[in-house]
């Protein structure tokens, strides 16, 4: 019985993991499948907190699981979402834990991007060779711009980002925004009449053209023959701020200045405020010190120069004169308080006088004013009055109406 079932037993029997691993070394000896672009539909995509990338690739009829590392995955200059057709390269192998073949990827573009990148770099050769690219005709950027242009999209995050970065560092700079589109089939046109626009109405110092990033579909209006030549056209230096660090548009070779960002265009562009600053103190102090050693030195001429005024000089007769001097003020201020106590003096005295004469005091002492009733004349002798007559008699605190009985002249 036991020779009979042997007969019946496979010779090689396999583990899983042998499996698995002769299924991998199959894939990584194939020299297609270790170098081979696929393209399909992005689903079931996710990026966990490790940074790799996990999705499916498929079209109408199938699908296979691709893995992209995450030091790779950070190059990518796009964010690939469900949906998305991508063209992927890299290599066929077998996940052995689940025993999964996969395509783990080097490289992943937009579909289409091939095409692009051919276009790119044949244009980039023709323009290259007529010198549009040449460093010697490349301006240099003035350190301290009057007037900043910037071309770029008026409701774009770039805009924000530079105007932020331009009041930061350099807020005394007048900007000027020559609003035009930076994707799609109208925005190489607007582009073009942008940097036309602000350069014959503004005359900036310095222009700032500018976009966030994108794929290469989104940058393609600065791949654009006619904005390249534009670029190189203008009036006045540009520096051009498209896309991310890893970005390059042919723009960039043509500006006077690439920068990697749009916010690092506008610190290209300006001068540090707080830098600005701390040379302006410096300066300051330089200047205060060389005044101070001049000033110094002026004094100690200014003393030599007296020094040989005084030795040639009457010296005697003007310290007399100067003592004389001391002396008539010393008696003019004498003479002059003198005469303000007597004036002082006569002026008390008239205002006792007038406080004598003053009615007020007279009636203060006893006496009285008597005015004739009928016309208000005083009564100053008793010939103005005759008997029967009304008077008015004013007194201290007070007056009174009086008839006249009798008449004495005093001559009895």
């Amino acid at each position: 019985m036991n020779e009979q079932y042997t007969l019946f037993q496979p010779k090689n029997i396999l583990s899983v993991s042998q499996l698995t691993s002769y299924l991998r070394q199959l894939l990584e000896s194939d020299e297609i499948l270790q170098d081979i672009w696929v393209q399909g539909e992005i689903s079931n995509f996710s990026q966990p907190s490790s940074g790799h990338l996990y999705f499916t690739l498929k079209d109408s009829d199938a699908a296979i699981r691709c893995v992209m590392w995450r030091n790779t995955a950070a190059r990518l200059n796009f964010s690939p979402r469900d949906g998305m057709a991508v063209e992927v390269h890299g290599s066929m192998s077998v996940y052995e834990v689940s025993g999964q073949v996969q395509l783990y990827l080097d490289t992943m573009r937009p579909a289409g991007e091939g095409a692009l990148y051919q276009e790119y770099l044949r244009l980039k050769a023709k323009l290259e060779a007529e010198g549009l690219f040449d460093p010697e005709r490349k301006r240099p950027i003035p350190q301290m711009p009057k007037v900043i242009g910037i071309v770029t999209s008026p409701t774009g995050a770039a805009l924000q980002d530079m105007l932020n970065t331009i009041q930061r560092r350099f807020p005394i700079a007048s900007v000027v925004l020559a609003p035009t589109a930076v994707q799609g089939s109208e925005a190489p046109l607007g582009i073009v009449n942008a940097l036309k626009r602000i350069n014959q109405e503004s005359n900036p110092d310095v222009i700032l053209l500018g976009r966030g990033g994108g794929s290469i579909e989104d940058l393609w209006a600065f791949n654009d023959e006619g904005v390249v030549r534009a670029v190189a056209a203008s009036a006045a230096p540009v520096i051009s701020g498209v896309g991310h660090e890893t970005d390059f548009t042919l723009t960039d070779f043509a500006a006077d200045f690439r920068a990697p960002t749009p916010t690092a265009a506008a610190e290209i562009a300006t001068p540090d405020r707080i830098e600005l600053l701390g040379i302006i103190a410096e300066f300051i102090n330089q200047h205060t010190i060389s005044m101070s050693e001049k000033i110094s030195d002026l004094h100690w001429e200014l003393g030599q120069l007296q020094n040989n005024l005084d030795r040639l000089s009457p010296a005697h007769q003007i310290d007399t004169y100067r003592q004389r001097l001391d002396e008539f003020i010393h008696r003019l201020d004498r003479a002059i308080q003198a005469d303000l106590e007597r004036k002082k003096l006569q002026l008390e005295n008239f205002q006792q006088s007038l406080r004598g004469l003053n009615p007020k005091a007279v009636l203060q002492r006893g006496y009285a004013i008597v005015t004739r009733h009928k016309d208000g004349s005083i009564v100053k002798n008793v010939e103005q009055v005759q008997p029967d007559e009304y008077v008015h008699i004013k007194v201290n605190h007070g007056a009174m109406d009086a008839r006249v009985t009798q008449i004495d002249t005093g001559e009895s």
